[in-house]
């Protein structure tokens, strides 16, 4: 196991997660910038998803939770494709 891939001794957050905040092969400052603003609005996303929605129809809610699902899925693969890109030889 490399440094990178070891547990980092602070609690991740989901966005950070799912980016795979700590693994950088490279060691390329700018995959750890980009990972950390995918993993921010992979943050406000979920955040979004508990959020209170008094006036949302119940058919408008479990849409809404599909949206965010969708939203989610599509950063995370947006900021793979980010990462092979600025690693890319």
């Amino acid at each position: 196991m490399t440094p990178d891939e070891t547990e980092s001794s602070t609690t991740l957050s989901y966005g950070e997660t799912l980016v795979g905040i700590n693994y950088n092969y490279t060691h390329d400052d700018l995959v750890i910038k980009i990972k950390a603003k995918y993993a921010e609005i992979i943050n406000m996303l979920q955040s979004a998803r508990f959020e209170p929605e008094s006036n949302i129809k119940i058919e408008s809610h479990t849409e809404r939770q599909r949206y965010i699902s969708i939203a989610i899925t599509e950063a995370q693969t947006a900021q793979m494709w980010a990462v092979k890109a600025v690693t890319a030889k």
